[in-house]
C-alpha cells in the first residue's frame, strides 16, 4: 500500500507537468466575425416607403403557396423526391448523424469480452525457469515443459474526460450534423429555383415559337402578295426574292429553337432525376402572368432566414470548438483500466473458484513531454481554419445582402422596360399593317415591310425574354431572401 509520502510527489509531479503544458501553449487569437447589415435595403426614392421595406417577407411563404401554377408545383414535387443531389446530400447527413454517435461513444466506458488460449516454455537457466524446477503442480506432478495459459473474462477502459475534449469532440459533430442539414435546405433552395427557371425558359421558347410561327404567317402572306403584283409589273423579281428569302430565314430559325426546346427539357428531366421525357407546362398564358410583388423585408432577417447563412455560422461554431479540442493535447490524459475473469493453465480448473478467478485495477496518465511540433501545428492549423470559417461567414452575409440588393433593383428596371417594349411591340405591331396598306397602294416600297416586319418580330421576341426574365428576377428574389426550402 502507498504511503502519503509517494502519493504526495505524484501529484506534484502532475502539478508540475500541467503547468510546464500551460506555459508552452501558443496564445492564439480567435478571430471574431465583423459584417454589419444595413437597416434597410437600398431603394429608389419612390420605393423607400413602399411596402418591400416592411417586415414582412416573402421567404416565409412556402414554395408550394408561392408557385400558382399546378403543372410547376408538380414538377418540383418530382424534383425534390427524385434529385440525385439531394439524395447524396441526405446521405452525408446521415453519415454526420452517425458521426455524433461514434464521438459520444469515446467517451463512454467500453467493455470487452476476451478469451484466450496459448501456452510458454520458460528457459531453465531464467528466474521463472528456476522456480518451475523446484515447484509441483497441484496433483504433485512436476511442472510441464510446455505450460498453458487459457482464460476468458471482461475488461473494461474509460478514458476520463477531464478537460472536456471528448465532450467538446462530440459537440462539434452535432454542428457539424446542424451544418449539413442547413446545406440540404439551402440545396432545395437552388433546387426550386432551378427548376422554375427552367419551367419559364422552356414556356418562352414555346411562346418565341409561336411569335415566330405568326410572323412567318404574315410573310408568307406579303410573299404571295408581292407574287402576285410582279404579274402586273407593279414590282420586280427583286422583291419576291427578298420576301422569299425572309421567309426562308424565319423558318430556318424555327429549328433552332425547336433545338433549344430539345436541350432544356433534358436539361430539366435531369434536374428531375429521371431520363429525356417531355414536359408539361401552361405556355398559353404565360404573357397574361404578372409577376408577384415581394416583401424583402429587413437585412437581418437574412440572418435566419437563408439557410447559407446558417450554415456558415454553424461551421464557425464548430470551427471554434474544434481550437478547444486540439488544445486540450496539450494537457495529460487519464484513464482507467480494469478486468475480470478466469485464467488457469488446465482448462478443467478453468472455471474453479476461487482459485482460477483474476481481475485486475490500474489507471494511466500520459502527457506529452518531447517533440510536440506535431499537436502545436494541428493546434495552430485549427485556430487558422476557425479564421477560415469566420471570414467565409461574413462573405456568406455580404453575398446574401447583395444578391437581394440586385434583385431588388432588377426587379424595379425590368418593369420599367417591359412597359416600354409593351410600347414598341404594340407600335411595331399596328405598323405592320400600315406599310402593307402604303405597299399595296404604291407609296411604301418592299424594303420598308420587311423592315416593319423584321423589327415587329425582333420587339415581340424582346418583350418575351423581358416577360422571362421578370419571373426569374422574382424567383431570384425569393432565392436570395432565403425561400423555397420550407
Amino acid at each position: 500500500m502507498m504511503t502519503n509520502k509517494p502519493i504526495s510527489k505524484l501529484i506534484a509531479m502532475g502539478c508540475l507537468s500541467l503547468l510546464l503544458q500551460s506555459c508552452s501553449i501558443p496564445f492564439l487569437n480567435i478571430k471574431k466575425t465583423d459584417a454589419p447589415l444595413p437597416k434597410q435595403f437600398e431603394q429608389n426614392a419612390e420605393q423607400k416607403s413602399s411596402e418591400i421595406q416592411s417586415k414582412e417577407n416573402a421567404a416565409l411563404i412556402n414554395w408550394k403557396d408561392f408557385f400558382e401554377d399546378e403543372q410547376l408545383t408538380t414538377l418540383i414535387d418530382i424534383a425534390v423526391a427524385n434529385n440525385k443531389e439531394v439524395k447524396q446530400v441526405l446521405a452525408r447527413i446521415n453519415m454526420a448523424r452517425n458521426e455524433i454517435q461514434a464521438r459520444k461513444g469515446e467517451y463512454l466506458p467500453s467493455v470487452n469480452v476476451v478469451a484466450g488460449a496459448g501456452g510458454e516454455k520458460s528457459a531453465q537457466y531464467t528466474r521463472n525457469g528456476a522456480v518451475e524446477e523446484g515447484l509441483e503442480i497441484k496433483e504433485g506432478k512436476a511442472f510441464p515443459k510446455f505450460l498453458g495459459d487459457y482464460q476468458f473474462g471482461l475488461q473494461a477502459s474509460w478514458e476520463l474526460d477531464v478537460w472536456n475534449k471528448l465532450h467538446n469532440a462530440t459537440q462539434v459533430s452535432v454542428l457539424e450534423y446542424m451544418a449539413s442539414i442547413e446545406g440540404k435546405n439551402f440545396l432545395m433552395t437552388n433546387l426550386v429555383a432551378e427548376v422554375s427557371n427552367a419551367y419559364y425558359e422552356l414556356i418562352t421558347l414555346d411562346n418565341q415559337l409561336e411569335n415566330l410561327d405568326n410572323n412567318i404567317q404574315i410573310q408568307q402572306n406579303g410573299y404571295e402578295i408581292v407574287q402576285q403584283l410582279q404579274q402586273y409589273g407593279r414590282v420586280t423579281a427583286l422583291a419576291v426574292k427578298r420576301f422569299e428569302a425572309e421567309v426562308s430565314k424565319n423558318k430556318s430559325n424555327r429549328y433552332a429553337i425547336k433545338q433549344q426546346i430539345v436541350e432544356t427539357e433534358n436539361r430539366f428531366n435531369l434536374l428531375l432525376g429521371r431520363t429525356p421525357q417531355p414536359i408539361h407546362r401552361a405556355s398559353a398564358t404565360f404573357m397574361s402572368i404578372t409577376p408577384k410583388a415581394l416583401s424583402a423585408g429587413i437585412p437581418s432577417q437574412l440572418l435566419e432566414n437563408r439557410p447559407d447563412i446558417k450554415k456558415a455560422e454553424l461551421e464557425m461554431a464548430a470551427a471554434k470548438l474544434n481550437i478547444e479540442v486540439a488544445k486540450a493535447n496539450f494537457y495529460p490524459s487519464f484513464s482507467i483500466k480494469a478486468g475480470l475473469g478466469f485464467q488457469a493453465f488446465n482448462p478443467k480448473y478453468l472455471l474453479n473458484l476461487p482459485e482460477s478467478l483474476a481481475f485486475s485495477l490500474g489507471g494511466d496518465m500520459i502527457a506529452p513531454l518531447v517533440n510536440k511540433r506535431a499537436i502545436t501545428a494541428h493546434y495552430i492549423n485549427a485556430n487558422e481554419m476557425q479564421t477560415q470559417a469566420a471570414y467565409e461567414y461574413e462573405q456568406t452575409v455580404i453575398n446574401a445582402y447583395t444578391e437581394v440588393a440586385n434583385q431588388l433593383a432588377n426587379i424595379d428596371n425590368l418593369n420599367k422596360n417591359y412597359q416600354l417594349k409593351t410600347q414598341q411591340v404594340n407600335a411595331l405591331t399596328d405598323s405592320i399593317e400600315v406599310s402593307n396598306q402604303l405597299f399595296k397602294a404604291a407609296r411604301a416600297d418592299y424594303s420598308e415591310v420587311l423592315l416593319t416586319q423584321r423589327d415587329a418580330l425582333e420587339a415581340k421576341m424582346q418583350l418575351i425574354e423581358t416577360k422571362e426574365k421578370q419571373m426569374t428576377a422574382m424567383i431570384g428574389l425569393y432565392k436570395s431572401l432565403g425561400g423555397g426550402w420550407h
